[in-house]
Formats: C-alpha cells, structure tokens, sequence
C-alpha cells in the first residue's frame, strides 16, 4: 500500500497545490462592473427615472441637456474644448481604442501579454485610466502584467505605435507595476507659422498677452512680459527659440519705437545672432564683461526706481515714456550662468536674482534662452514664471523645464525632430488645468527682423545716443 507523504500532498512543493481552474464568469463581470460604474449606471438611472416620472419627461431632459451641449460647443468653442471635449473625448477613445478586444488584440501583436502556463489563460495589461487632454495627444494608465517591466515596453514602443495608429509613443514609469503610455496620434502643426504681425499702434499692444504663435486648437499662444512675468525659452539649436525672441520683439514693436519699452540685448554668442536687430535696443552686450556692467545699470536704476516710487507713494507704475518697462533678454544664458569665470557666473547670478525677485512694481523683467535648463547650467530657474519647452535632446530636459509629471502628462519635447519641418514646435503648462500644451511659434525670417528694424526703431536719443549733428544724416 503506498504511503501518502507530505510531498505528494502538498503537490511536491511544500505548499497546497494553486487551482488552475479561472474564476467564473460571473465574478470577471462583477469585477468589471465594480471598475466601470458609469457604462451600466447610467442606463439603469435612465430606466428607473423613466419608470418612476415617465419616459417623455425623461426623454425630454434627455434632449435639453443634449442640446444645451450643443449649443455651448456652437456658441463658446474656447470654454467647451477646455472642460467638456476632454471628458467626452476621452471617453470615446476609452471604450474604442483601448478596451474590449482591440485593446487585447493590440497588446498580443506587440508581445505584451503573458500565458498562464498553467492555466493557458492569457495575462492583458489591463487600463487604469485615459485622458485625452487635447484632440492628438493621449495618456493611457497602464498596469503591467506580472512579470513584465518597463524595458519591455520601451521595446515595443515603436511596434505599439504602428498598431495604435499613431505618430510616436512614449513610455513613462508611474508607480511600481504600473506605466503611462503617451500616445502621439497626429501633428497638429503641418506647415510652420509666419512671424506675429506688428500692431499697428501702441494702444494695440497688450504686453500681458503678447501673441507670438498658435496652440493645437488653433488658439493664439501668448506670453506676459509684465507684472513679474519673466518668460523663460528652452530648445537645442534648431529648436526655433529665435522665434520666441523675435516674436516678442515684434508683438512690442510700437512701445520699442516710442520709447515706453527698453530692449537690454545680451548676446553671448559673439552678437551674431542680434546684430541685425541692434537698431532696437537701448543696451547690447556681446562679451560677459560687458553684460555683468549692463546689469550692474540695470540693477541699480531699479533701486532709484524704487527710491522714486517711495517718495512719490507709488506702490507700481504704470508704462510710460517716462516711467517705460525694461525688458532684459539674454541669449544663451548658459555662457553667463554656468560658463564663465566662476566669479563672474556668481556675480551674474546674484545680479540677475535681486532684479528678477523685486522688480516687478517698477516695471523690470528678464526674458530668457538657454538649451540645457539643468540646475548646475541655470540655478535662477524657478525665478522664470512663464516656461516654454521646444524640442530638447533629453527626456530629463522637460521635468526640469515644465514641473514634475510633465512628461508623463503627455509634453513628449524631447521626441520632437530637431529639423526646419519642426522649428518652433513645443509645450508650456496651462495655468489653469495643469496640463501641457502643444505650441508652435511663429518663424520669424531676416526679412521680417529687418522689417521690425525699418518700421519700429526708436529715435537715437531714446537708446542713449545722441542726436545726429545738424547736416549729418
């Protein structure tokens, strides 16, 4: 007679034997249910009201809100694609891109999904969660199935794009076991942007919302310059940060020509990249030397500005000839915050610091370029309150550039190419929703800086020159 031992019991693992057999049916739908209340809530809502007031009333609040939904989509396009087309958007790409059998479909052709060996049951990365912020950028919350990694899907990235239908996708550790798939569907920019146009008067420049380019609605993309507004522009070379520059140089152009807005040009790069602009400002500094004594100016007008303003009991003023806003843009700050010699780095820094954390009530504001915004490169950056990201080299980059997340909310600058197709192309955060939102800025040519140079240069004396002799042209 053969003895049973605790081996054979235990199925030779030391351990009672795990069921092969699934769980049933009706205990996946019961989990499923629990997960999606809204696809069965909603019908079962509508029947009990239908019972309980009648179906015309029901039926007729049914209409009502449908068409006050139309009618908010016609009459206010601007409010609806910010708050309702997200959800309704979402939704739908929900339940038909990453659901049911496509979704399991998709992740078996990309080899991203495991067999039960014992079971022969098919493991499928299930869907956590889907935001469609905007009509060409999706963030799928993605729970991995055991034994996969984050490798796994990096690899797969390019193959997953091609069965998703979309341009990219990028693949972003959330939490342990648990990804964020960032799918780029389309381009929303086809064809590059012409330069802003320059107001045709001074009444018609808002320097609170200086147009300089389109969102993906087709929306026009603004900056401030104004009320400690320190605009900051990151991109590699070829990434169109000129465009940014040019683009708030020609939006202020009236206010440069009357003198009720001062252009400090620091130019590290030898001057070449502004020479063409330098009828325009009131300072240029080529070499590093020469810029720590335009900021050294700076900073001091400032406190006599502030002087000004106490003995007059001005808590701000307001832009004027007289009293006009300074605007101080530097090219290529890495050459002036990192670069040089590390007493002038330190004394730039701490230049730059005192004018951008106390300038704002006398009308001082610091526009920045750079292309690598580490900390160690540029320690002032949390002192930039308006940031915008252009195609970068590292994924890092943008983190550091747009806030943590950013990212992985859907803000992919580091795969945009680094090509005249894709100049001008980038990200800024929305203040209002904290999401990213894809831009293009406007290209601006030789031709339209010489047609700024030609139209709104401001007289000799209003840049610190004096006045051309009697007979000297």
């Amino acid at each position: 007679m053969r003895h049973t031992t605790r081996h054979d019991r235990f199925g030779g693992h030391g351990g009672p034997r795990r069921s092969t057999r699934p769980a049933g049916t009706e205990m996946r739908a019961l989990a499923w249910m629990a997960r999606h209340p809204l696809p069965w809530l909603l019908p079962l809502l509508t029947v009990v009201a239908g019972l309980r007031f009648g179906w015309v009333p029901v039926a007729g609040a049914l209409g009502g809100l449908l068409g006050v939904g139309l009618v908010w989509w016609r009459a206010h396009p601007a409010t609806f694609d910010r708050y309702a087309a997200p959800w309704l958007r979402s939704s739908r790409r929900r339940w038909t891109a990453y659901a049911g059998r496509r979704w399991s479909a998709t992740m078996a052709d990309c080899e991203l999904v495991r067999e039960n060996r014992a079971t022969g049951h098919l493991a499928v990365p299930r869907v956590l969660a889907v935001r469609s912020v905007s009509r060409s950028l999706d963030t799928v919350r993605v729970r991995m199935v055991r034994g996969q990694d984050m490798r796994i899907w990096t690899e797969q990235s390019e193959a997953l794009a091609h069965a998703l239908g979309a341009e990219r996708v990028a693949v972003v550790k959330h939490r342990p076991g648990a990804l964020t798939v960032v799918v780029e569907r389309d381009m929303p920019f086809p064809v590059p942007l012409p330069a802003p146009e320059i107001p045709a008067s001074p009444e018609a420049v808002n320097l609170r919302a200086l147009d300089i380019g389109d969102d993906e609605y087709g929306h026009p993309m603004t900056i401030s310059v104004i009320d400690g507004s320190h605009p900051l522009g990151v991109g590699a070379t070829g990434s169109g940060k000129g465009g940014i520059m040019y683009g708030t140089l020609r939006q202020c152009g009236p206010l440069i020509r009357d003198g009720q807005v001062r252009v400090w040009m620091i130019d590290l790069k030898g001057g070449t990249e502004t020479e063409l602009a330098r009828p325009l400002f009131y300072r240029h500094a080529t070499t590093i030397t020469d810029a720590l004594s335009i900021l050294v100016e700076a900073r001091d007008r400032m406190k006599d500005d502030q002087q000004r303003m106490r003995g007059e009991g001005l808590r701000r003023q307001s832009v004027s000839v007289d009293t006009p806003l300074d605007l101080i843009m530097i090219d290529e700050m890495a050459m002036l915050t990192a670069y040089g010699d590390r007493s002038q780095v330190r004394e730039a820094l701490r230049l730059l610091a005192e004018i951008m954390t106390q300038g704002r009530s006398s009308l001082w504001t610091v526009a920045g370029f750079i292309q690598e915004p580490t900390k160690d490169i540029l320690e002032i950056r949390e002192l930039f309150t308006t940031r915008i990201c252009l195609g970068v080299t590292a994924a890092s980059h943008v983190d550091m550039v747009l806030g943590e997340g950013a990212r992985e909310r859907g803000a992919l600058a580091d795969e945009i190419p680094l090509d005249e197709e894709h100049a001008g192309i980038g990200f800024r955060i929305d203040k209002r929703s904290r999401q990213p939102s894809r831009l293009r800025i406007g290209h601006t040519t030789d031709d339209d800086i010489a047609e700024l140079v030609r139209t709104c240069a401001p007289a000799r004396h209003l840049v610190g020159l004096p006045a051309p002799a009697e007979g000297v042209a």
